[in-house]
Protein backbone atom coordinates (compact mmCIF):
# COMPACT_ATOMS: atom_id res chain seq x y z
CA UNK A 1 0.00 0.00 0.00
CA UNK A 2 1.31 3.38 -1.06
CA UNK A 3 2.05 6.03 1.54
CA UNK A 4 -0.40 7.54 2.99
CA UNK A 5 -1.04 10.44 5.07
CA UNK A 6 -4.40 11.80 7.23
CA UNK A 7 -3.75 15.92 7.63
CA UNK A 8 -6.31 17.31 10.06
CA UNK A 9 -6.21 21.13 9.71
CA UNK A 10 -7.36 22.75 13.31
CA UNK A 11 -8.42 25.91 14.79
CA UNK A 12 -9.89 25.81 18.01
CA UNK A 13 -11.44 22.56 17.60
CA UNK A 14 -9.93 21.17 20.57
CA UNK A 15 -13.47 19.73 21.09
CA UNK A 16 -13.49 18.17 17.88
CA UNK A 17 -10.43 16.37 18.13
CA UNK A 18 -11.47 14.70 21.51
CA UNK A 19 -14.46 13.37 19.99
CA UNK A 20 -13.13 12.36 16.65
CA UNK A 21 -9.58 11.47 16.79
CA UNK A 22 -10.28 7.80 18.50
CA UNK A 23 -12.11 6.50 15.76
CA UNK A 24 -9.66 8.13 13.42
CA UNK A 25 -7.11 6.17 14.64
CA UNK A 26 -9.00 3.02 15.81
CA UNK A 27 -9.45 2.99 11.76
CA UNK A 28 -6.57 4.31 10.25
CA UNK A 29 -3.76 1.75 11.35
CA UNK A 30 -1.09 2.06 9.47
CA UNK A 31 -1.29 5.45 8.38
CA UNK A 32 0.55 8.87 9.04
CA UNK A 33 -1.90 10.65 11.07
CA UNK A 34 -0.83 15.01 11.16
CA UNK A 35 -3.08 17.74 13.07
CA UNK A 36 -1.79 21.12 11.48
CA UNK A 37 -2.58 23.85 13.77
CA UNK A 38 -3.91 27.19 12.96
CA UNK A 39 -2.37 29.56 16.03
CA UNK A 40 -5.38 27.66 18.27
CA UNK A 41 -6.12 29.40 21.28
CA UNK A 42 -8.24 26.80 23.42
CA UNK A 43 -4.72 24.24 23.80
CA UNK A 44 -5.86 22.43 20.83
CA UNK A 45 -1.68 21.56 20.99
CA UNK A 46 -1.55 20.94 24.25
CA UNK A 47 -3.89 18.34 24.41
CA UNK A 48 -2.47 16.91 21.62
CA UNK A 49 1.04 16.45 22.93
CA UNK A 50 -0.30 14.58 26.15
CA UNK A 51 -3.88 12.74 25.19
CA UNK A 52 -2.59 11.92 21.48
CA UNK A 53 1.15 11.55 21.06
CA UNK A 54 1.43 8.93 18.67
CA UNK A 55 -0.53 11.81 16.48
CA UNK A 56 2.23 14.12 14.21
CA UNK A 57 1.85 17.66 14.97
CA UNK A 58 2.52 20.50 12.53
CA UNK A 59 1.64 24.77 14.24
CA UNK A 60 1.86 27.52 12.89
CA UNK A 61 2.10 31.32 14.15
CA UNK A 62 -1.02 32.65 12.54
CA UNK A 63 -4.13 31.30 11.60
CA UNK A 64 -3.38 30.83 7.67
CA UNK A 65 -7.39 29.81 6.89
CA UNK A 66 -8.07 26.68 4.81
CA UNK A 67 -6.10 27.33 1.74
CA UNK A 68 -2.91 28.50 3.50
CA UNK A 69 -2.83 26.25 6.40
CA UNK A 70 -3.24 23.23 4.00
CA UNK A 71 -0.99 24.68 1.56
CA UNK A 72 2.05 24.98 4.14
CA UNK A 73 1.15 21.65 5.77
CA UNK A 74 1.45 19.58 2.84
CA UNK A 75 4.62 21.39 2.20
CA UNK A 76 5.95 19.59 5.51
CA UNK A 77 4.34 16.01 4.55
CA UNK A 78 6.26 13.16 1.79
CA UNK A 79 3.43 10.59 0.92
CA UNK A 80 1.75 9.40 -2.14
CA UNK A 81 -1.59 10.67 -1.13
CA UNK A 82 -2.76 12.77 1.06
CA UNK A 83 -6.24 12.92 2.74
CA UNK A 84 -7.31 16.46 3.50
CA UNK A 85 -9.87 15.58 6.36
CA UNK A 86 -12.08 18.23 8.74
CA UNK A 87 -11.62 18.14 12.30
CA UNK A 88 -15.24 17.48 12.70
CA UNK A 89 -15.55 13.87 10.94
CA UNK A 90 -16.04 10.58 12.33
CA UNK A 91 -14.38 7.97 10.18
CA UNK A 92 -15.98 4.34 9.39
CA UNK A 93 -14.34 0.83 9.09
CA UNK A 94 -12.60 0.54 5.50
CA UNK A 95 -12.59 4.29 4.51
CA UNK A 96 -9.13 3.89 3.05
CA UNK A 97 -8.34 1.27 1.27
CA UNK A 98 -11.36 1.37 -1.63
CA UNK A 99 -10.23 4.83 -2.35
CA UNK A 100 -6.70 3.62 -2.68
CA UNK A 101 -7.25 0.90 -4.59
CA UNK A 102 -9.39 3.51 -7.44
CA UNK A 103 -6.54 5.72 -7.64
CA UNK A 104 -4.33 2.17 -8.30
CA UNK A 105 -6.39 1.59 -10.71
CA UNK A 106 -6.50 4.96 -12.89
CA UNK A 107 -3.43 7.15 -12.97
CA UNK A 108 -5.53 10.00 -14.44
CA UNK A 109 -7.82 10.15 -11.16
CA UNK A 110 -6.32 13.46 -9.15
CA UNK A 111 -8.68 13.34 -6.33
CA UNK A 112 -11.66 11.30 -4.38
CA UNK A 113 -14.02 12.00 -2.03
CA UNK A 114 -16.56 9.26 0.01
CA UNK A 115 -19.96 9.32 0.76
CA UNK A 116 -20.07 12.33 3.47
CA UNK A 117 -23.61 11.91 5.67
CA UNK A 118 -24.68 13.98 8.50
CA UNK A 119 -23.05 13.51 11.76
CA UNK A 120 -26.36 14.10 13.65
CA UNK A 121 -29.13 12.79 10.87
CA UNK A 122 -27.23 10.03 10.10
CA UNK A 123 -29.34 9.02 6.91
CA UNK A 124 -28.96 12.53 6.04
CA UNK A 125 -26.17 14.22 3.26
CA UNK A 126 -24.37 16.58 4.69
CA UNK A 127 -24.23 19.74 3.02
CA UNK A 128 -20.70 20.30 2.03
CA UNK A 129 -20.01 17.66 -0.29
CA UNK A 130 -22.68 14.73 -0.30
CA UNK A 131 -22.05 11.72 -2.66
CA UNK A 132 -20.18 14.76 -4.65
CA UNK A 133 -19.92 17.84 -6.32
CA UNK A 134 -20.96 19.30 -9.60
CA UNK A 135 -21.61 23.16 -10.74
CA UNK A 136 -23.53 24.68 -13.15
CA UNK A 137 -22.71 26.77 -16.48
CA UNK A 138 -23.37 29.98 -14.20
CA UNK A 139 -20.74 28.87 -11.22
CA UNK A 140 -23.50 27.62 -8.91
CA UNK A 141 -21.81 24.69 -6.89
CA UNK A 142 -24.16 21.52 -5.80
CA UNK A 143 -24.23 18.01 -4.78
CA UNK A 144 -25.60 14.47 -5.51
CA UNK A 145 -27.91 14.59 -2.26
CA UNK A 146 -27.99 18.17 -1.80
CA UNK A 147 -28.99 21.11 -4.25
CA UNK A 148 -28.87 24.24 -2.56
CA UNK A 149 -30.94 23.70 0.83
CA UNK A 150 -32.72 21.16 0.14
CA UNK A 151 -31.03 17.90 1.96
CA UNK A 152 -31.94 14.10 0.53
CA UNK A 153 -31.72 11.13 2.59
CA UNK A 154 -29.89 8.37 2.01
CA UNK A 155 -31.31 5.23 0.32
CA UNK A 156 -28.47 3.88 -1.20
CA UNK A 157 -29.10 6.13 -4.25
CA UNK A 158 -25.93 7.35 -4.98
CA UNK A 159 -23.59 4.50 -3.45
CA UNK A 160 -22.00 3.73 -6.98
CA UNK A 161 -18.32 5.36 -7.85
CA UNK A 162 -18.09 7.49 -10.59
CA UNK A 163 -17.00 10.89 -12.01
CA UNK A 164 -17.85 13.92 -10.56
CA UNK A 165 -16.98 17.82 -10.92
CA UNK A 166 -15.49 18.67 -7.79
CA UNK A 167 -14.76 16.87 -4.28
CA UNK A 168 -15.40 18.26 -0.95
CA UNK A 169 -12.40 19.59 1.27
CA UNK A 170 -13.97 18.37 4.35
CA UNK A 171 -12.92 14.93 3.30
CA UNK A 172 -10.41 15.11 0.16
CA UNK A 173 -8.13 12.25 -0.90
CA UNK A 174 -5.91 13.58 -3.55
CA UNK A 175 -2.77 12.34 -5.17
CA UNK A 176 0.15 14.50 -3.32
CA UNK A 177 2.42 14.83 -6.51
CA UNK A 178 -0.65 16.51 -8.23
CA UNK A 179 -1.84 18.46 -5.42
CA UNK A 180 1.99 20.30 -5.25
CA UNK A 181 2.45 20.67 -9.24
CA UNK A 182 -0.95 22.48 -9.55
CA UNK A 183 0.16 24.73 -6.68
CA UNK A 184 -1.79 23.19 -3.91
CA UNK A 185 -5.42 25.90 -3.35
CA UNK A 186 -5.56 29.24 -3.64
CA UNK A 187 -4.41 31.18 -0.74
CA UNK A 188 -6.61 34.17 -1.82
CA UNK A 189 -9.70 31.93 -1.31
CA UNK A 190 -8.75 31.53 2.48
CA UNK A 191 -11.64 29.08 2.85
CA UNK A 192 -14.91 28.03 1.03
CA UNK A 193 -14.50 26.62 -2.94
CA UNK A 194 -11.18 26.28 -2.80
CA UNK A 195 -11.70 22.70 -3.54
CA UNK A 196 -13.27 23.44 -6.67
CA UNK A 197 -10.85 25.87 -7.91
CA UNK A 198 -7.98 23.25 -7.54
CA UNK A 199 -10.20 20.57 -9.18
CA UNK A 200 -11.27 22.43 -11.75
CA UNK A 201 -7.87 23.43 -12.76
CA UNK A 202 -6.95 19.10 -12.64
CA UNK A 203 -10.15 18.81 -14.82
CA UNK A 204 -8.51 21.61 -17.61
CA UNK A 205 -5.44 19.34 -17.44
CA UNK A 206 -7.57 16.16 -18.38
CA UNK A 207 -7.45 14.67 -14.82
CA UNK A 208 -10.36 13.12 -13.43
CA UNK A 209 -12.19 14.02 -10.21
CA UNK A 210 -13.96 10.73 -8.28
CA UNK A 211 -16.92 9.64 -5.56
CA UNK A 212 -16.47 6.39 -3.96
CA UNK A 213 -19.43 5.01 -2.31
CA UNK A 214 -17.83 2.12 -1.04
CA UNK A 215 -15.89 4.76 1.82
CA UNK A 216 -18.40 6.69 4.18
CA UNK A 217 -17.99 9.25 6.91
CA UNK A 218 -20.24 11.55 8.86
CA UNK A 219 -19.42 15.34 8.69
CA UNK A 220 -20.99 17.68 12.06
CA UNK A 221 -20.42 21.05 9.17
CA UNK A 222 -20.06 24.49 10.42
CA UNK A 223 -17.61 23.60 12.73
CA UNK A 224 -15.06 26.35 12.67
CA UNK A 225 -17.36 28.70 11.07
CA UNK A 226 -20.52 28.10 11.17
CA UNK A 227 -23.38 28.26 8.28
CA UNK A 228 -25.36 31.01 9.75
CA UNK A 229 -22.30 33.67 10.28
CA UNK A 230 -22.24 36.61 7.82
CA UNK A 231 -18.06 35.70 6.98
CA UNK A 232 -19.33 32.70 5.20
CA UNK A 233 -21.83 34.34 3.05
CA UNK A 234 -18.98 37.24 2.70
CA UNK A 235 -16.40 33.97 1.08
CA UNK A 236 -19.07 32.02 -0.59
CA UNK A 237 -20.78 34.82 -2.47
CA UNK A 238 -16.18 35.98 -3.02
CA UNK A 239 -14.78 33.13 -3.78
CA UNK A 240 -17.76 31.35 -6.03
CA UNK A 241 -16.51 34.48 -8.60
CA UNK A 242 -13.04 33.98 -8.05
CA UNK A 243 -13.79 30.16 -9.02
CA UNK A 244 -15.46 31.49 -12.46
CA UNK A 245 -12.86 34.63 -13.48
CA UNK A 246 -10.13 31.86 -12.66
CA UNK A 247 -11.14 28.87 -14.78
CA UNK A 248 -14.29 29.87 -17.48
CA UNK A 249 -12.76 30.22 -21.11
CA UNK A 250 -12.69 34.53 -21.82
CA UNK A 251 -15.79 34.27 -24.61
CA UNK A 252 -18.08 32.92 -21.63
CA UNK A 253 -16.47 34.85 -18.84
CA UNK A 254 -17.31 38.22 -20.57
CA UNK A 255 -21.24 37.07 -20.83
CA UNK A 256 -22.01 34.89 -17.40
CA UNK A 257 -20.28 37.52 -15.10
CA UNK A 258 -23.25 40.21 -15.72
CA UNK A 259 -25.43 37.89 -15.38
CA UNK A 260 -23.58 36.26 -12.02
CA UNK A 261 -23.48 39.98 -10.90
CA UNK A 262 -27.56 40.60 -11.72
CA UNK A 263 -28.35 37.16 -9.91
CA UNK A 264 -26.00 38.79 -6.64
CA UNK A 265 -27.46 42.02 -6.33
CA UNK A 266 -31.61 40.02 -6.68
CA UNK A 267 -29.72 38.15 -3.22
CA UNK A 268 -29.07 41.66 -2.28
CA UNK A 269 -32.25 43.05 -2.47
CA UNK A 270 -33.75 39.41 -0.98
CA UNK A 271 -31.57 39.60 2.64
CA UNK A 272 -32.69 43.31 2.89
CA UNK A 273 -36.48 42.22 2.80
CA UNK A 274 -35.77 39.82 5.32
CA UNK A 275 -33.74 41.87 7.55
CA UNK A 276 -30.13 40.30 7.01
CA UNK A 277 -28.57 43.81 6.88
CA UNK A 278 -25.02 42.02 7.53
CA UNK A 279 -25.89 39.51 4.62
CA UNK A 280 -26.69 41.83 2.44
CA UNK A 281 -23.42 44.18 3.34
CA UNK A 282 -21.26 40.63 2.62
CA UNK A 283 -22.30 40.27 -0.46
CA UNK A 284 -21.62 44.26 -1.45
CA UNK A 285 -17.85 43.54 0.50
CA UNK A 286 -17.76 40.29 -1.96
CA UNK A 287 -18.09 42.71 -5.11
CA UNK A 288 -15.51 45.01 -3.53
CA UNK A 289 -13.08 43.09 -3.27
CA UNK A 290 -13.56 41.03 -6.81
CA UNK A 291 -13.22 44.60 -8.89
CA UNK A 292 -9.91 45.61 -6.39
CA UNK A 293 -8.56 42.56 -7.26
CA UNK A 294 -9.36 41.84 -10.40
CA UNK A 295 -6.39 42.05 -12.57
CA UNK A 296 -4.29 40.13 -10.15
CA UNK A 297 -6.94 37.43 -10.34
CA UNK A 298 -7.05 37.13 -14.47
CA UNK A 299 -3.33 36.80 -14.37
CA UNK A 300 -3.70 34.00 -12.52
CA UNK A 301 -5.59 32.12 -15.55
CA UNK A 302 -3.06 29.84 -17.15
CA UNK A 303 -3.65 28.96 -20.94
CA UNK A 304 -5.08 24.77 -20.62
CA UNK A 305 -7.97 26.73 -19.00
CA UNK A 306 -8.80 27.78 -22.47
CA UNK A 307 -8.99 24.12 -23.40
CA UNK A 308 -11.96 22.21 -22.89
CA UNK A 309 -9.51 19.51 -20.72
CA UNK A 310 -12.05 17.12 -18.76
CA UNK A 311 -15.16 19.00 -17.94
CA UNK A 312 -17.36 15.90 -16.84
CA UNK A 313 -19.44 17.38 -14.57
CA UNK A 314 -21.21 20.85 -15.23
CA UNK A 315 -24.98 21.29 -15.12
CA UNK A 316 -25.60 23.18 -18.44
CA UNK A 317 -28.25 24.76 -17.55
CA UNK A 318 -29.18 27.60 -14.69
CA UNK A 319 -29.75 25.90 -11.54
CA UNK A 320 -31.26 28.38 -9.94
CA UNK A 321 -34.51 27.97 -12.93
CA UNK A 322 -34.22 24.34 -12.16
CA UNK A 323 -34.63 24.90 -8.86
CA UNK A 324 -36.93 27.54 -8.17
CA UNK A 325 -39.16 27.65 -11.22
CA UNK A 326 -39.17 23.74 -11.98
CA UNK A 327 -39.36 22.64 -8.34
CA UNK A 328 -36.40 20.07 -8.98
CA UNK A 329 -35.25 19.55 -5.69
CA UNK A 330 -33.04 16.06 -5.92
CA UNK A 331 -29.93 15.07 -8.23
CA UNK A 332 -31.85 12.21 -9.50
CA UNK A 333 -33.96 14.21 -11.30
CA UNK A 334 -31.75 16.83 -13.17
CA UNK A 335 -31.27 16.19 -16.78
CA UNK A 336 -28.17 16.44 -17.78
Amino acid sequence: MAPVSIVILNFNGRHFLEKFLPSIIKHSKGYEIVVADNNSSDGSVDFLKHSFPEVRRITFSKNYGFSGGYNRALDQINSDFFVLLNSDIEVTENWIEPVIKLFDEDEKIAAVQPKLLDFNFKDKFEYAGGAGGFIDKYGYPFCRGRIFDTIETDIGQYDDTREIFWATGACLFIRAKLFKSFGGFDDDFFAHMEEIDLCWRMKQDGYKVYHCGESVVYHVGGGTLAYSNPRKTYLNFRNSLLVLIKNLPIQSLVWKMPLRWFVDYVAVIKFLLSGDIRDALMVIKAHIYIWKNLLRTLKKRQSFRETDGNLTGIYPKFLLFTYHLARVRKFSDLNF
